[in-house]
């Protein structure tokens, strides 16, 4: 399963590097030209803080990351960029990262590697979880920096000398995968360069990572709605015997076990999230399985529940002997839903009972060794 996962995620890769090429060359939104002045711009950043060009004026060289939240390739270079600002800061050189992408035009499907969706909301949060060291900026909402500059894919870098001109444009470096050493350090390459008077001796790279999510996408998201609506809704019955195998997991799989009620309030609102959950991550070594309290008489009332809510997971009700608790977890009170992330060998490593914290869960499922936000 796991070979299975990488094989896919290098396949996604290898045609996101071919749409991306295509853009590049349709001109739909033409990258800048080396050689060309900084387009300027006016943009909301994390801390409150409106930004322009002229906030960089003091700055020899400007160095302009398109990156965003959701995005594994993103991700993997966060720690890399914190590190280059802290590096050259110093030396004069400032640099700044937008965010250039419609929420709007993101599925849920494609936040298989991510708790966070590229909200200005949501960008708040990860330049906080990461302690951003450098201006976090939203373009969301018009895309018109994006246009301007025409980044290819997240993160695509622009290296601006003192007269703001481009002198640099593509990826970082040429390994994404944290905790290995680069080959070459293209971006670093390009600023030492300009640090000593030089033009880079590389001007241009090709980058790699997710392609920018377009407002003319936003179509894409009331389709996935569109095709999950269609997909078969079932309910099953399950014994003690049942859900002692469903614990013990003897799958590949991370699981997200939850017991719910449709006669309960706090199961019913957060129900709808689960199956988000489901949405984002089930692509991945992800089972979502939830189990009805309420016992036969009330099988028709979760069925109509679980269809109206689209719940295309695995769904069973317990119609067994034995108290649940017993069964599923000894340290549950019995206040529902009960939600546990449950590892291959059935540790529980996630536990939570009564009102549920989706970001949290969220959180937990990406932060595990099992999926994990990186290819």
């Amino acid at each position: 399963m796991k070979k299975l996962t990488l094989f896919f995620a290098a396949f996604v890769m290898l045609l996101c590097g071919i749409f991306c090429s295509f853009k590049l060359s349709s001109g739909d939104h033409p990258t800048l030209a080396i050689g060309a002045q900084a387009p300027d711009f006016s943009l909301p950043g994390v801390d409150g803080k409106t930004y322009t060009l002229n906030s960089f004026k003091t700055s020899p060289i400007l160095v302009v990351v398109f990156t965003c939240n959701h995005c594994p390739t993103a991700q993997a270079y966060e720690d890399r960029i914190i590190k280059l600002t802290s590096d050259y800061r110093d030396k004069g050189v400032a640099v700044v990262a937008i965010m250039p992408n419609d929420p709007q035009a993101i599925r849920l499907d494609e936040l298989g590697y991510t708790d966070l969706s590229d909200s200005f909301d949501e960008m708040k949060l990860r330049a906080k979880q990461k302690h951003y060291n450098f201006p976090y900026l939203y373009d969301g909402a018009t895309q018109s920096v994006a246009h301007a500059y025409g980044p290819i894919a997240t993160p695509h870098v622009f290296i601006f000398d003192k007269d703001k001109k481009l002198c640099y444009s593509g990826r970082i470096d040429d390994v994404e995968k944290p905790g290995k050493t680069p080959h070459v350090q293209d971006t670093r390459n390009a600023l030492n360069d300009l640090l000593a008077h030089k033009t880079p001796q590389v001007a241009t790279t090709k980058v790699f990572g997710c392609s920018i999510k377009w407002a003319e996408k936003e179509d894409w998201k009331q389709r996935a709605r569109d095709e999950w609506a269609k997909e078969p809704v079932k309910l099953d019955a399950i014994d003690a015997t049942g859900i002692k195998g469903l614990m013990q997991n003897k799958s590949d799989s991370l699981r997200l076990i939850v017991v719910w009620s449709a006669m309960d309030n706090n199961s019913t609102t957060a129900f709808p999230k689960f199956v988000d959950m489901n949405r984002m991550y089930r692509r991945r070594d992800f089972q979502f399985i939830s189990i009805n309290a309420d016992g036969a008489t009330g099988s028709d009332k979760a069925l109509s529940f679980l269809k109206q809510s689209q719940a295309s997971a695995t769904n069973f009700i317990f119609n067994g002997n034995g108290k649940l608790n017993t069964l599923i977890d000894p340290n549950w009170n019995g206040a529902l839903p009960c939600a546990l992330l449950v590892e291959p060998g059935g540790k529980i490593v996630y536990a939570k009972y009564g009102a549920i914290d989706a970001a949290e869960v969220k959180k937990a499922i990406v932060d595990d060794k099992i999926i994990g936000r990186y290819y």
